[in-house]
């Protein structure tokens, strides 16, 4: 693990309430696909973003913060990044980073700007063997929190291996994807995960519930599911 002082050289907001960060380290790098860093707010205060970008990019790092008065956890690292232009980390963290050595299909899970994480994995996925099979559910309790579908869309275009499956919670009139829980999606489209890698990325309560129901209703191999969150749960 590394502290590296880092420059900002991007903030864009995607929606209201997520930007896209991208961060210039003053020294060399190294990650794996889905971990994480801590972003350094004093030596006692260390809060953590999933890494969007992946090992290949070494100019830069790509973070997803979902930042509003609904998070001030992560308002308070934006608003440090805006006042000052630059931020130190540490990293990298976590245990759920992409198996490269693995062909098995891929299933990626994402809520909200969980999708930082498996966007991530699925970069390293189709960089390591653009033929492999890849399907991503990514669940939003609106449409407009999918912030990056579009380039998901263009990927699936690029790469006739994957399959980008939007759910939506609260869905307006336009929407035309699918409706409900990310969850209820994919259990309503498998029968049998036991040949599956699966990748969780959201809320700690989800990535329980995506355990025990693919473990348990589905055949998962549990070695074969990785999510940050199993570390705490």
């Amino acid at each position: 693990m590394a502290i590296l002082n880092c420059k900002v050289s991007l903030v864009e907001p995607m929606t209201d309430t997520v930007y896209r960060v991208k961060l210039l380290p003053d020294d060399a790098f190294d990650f794996q696909a889905g971990q994480y860093l801590l972003a350094i707010m004093d030596e006692r205060d260390k809060r953590p973003f999933s890494i969007a970008s992946i090992p290949e990019n070494k100019d830069f790092i790509e973070l997803h913060i979902g930042a509003s008065e609904l998070n001030l956890y992560a308002m308070a690292v934006l608003d440090l990044i805006l006042e000052t232009q630059q931020i130190k980390i540490d990293m990298p963290h976590g245990q759920a980073w992409f198996r490269k050595e693995s062909q098995r299909p891929l299933l990626l899970i994402a809520g909200g700007t969980g999708f930082s994480y498996t966007h991530s994995v699925l970069l390293a996925a189709l960089t390591e063997n653009p033929q492999r099979s890849v399907t991503i559910y990514w669940g939003g309790r609106e449409s407009l929190h999918l912030y990056d579908l579009n380039e998901l869309q263009e990927l699936s275009e690029k790469y006739p291996s994957l399959s980008v499956i939007p759910v939506v919670e609260q869905p307006d009139d336009a929407w035309r994807g699918r409706k409900g829980t990310v969850l209820g999606a994919v259990c309503e489209d498998f029968g049998d995960l036991s040949e599956y890698d699966i990748y969780i990325a959201g809320r700690f309560e989800m990535a329980k519930i995506a355990r025990d129901r693919f473990c348990n209703e589905r055949n998962a191999d549990e070695t074969r599911l990785f999510s940050d969150a199993f570390e705490f749960i």
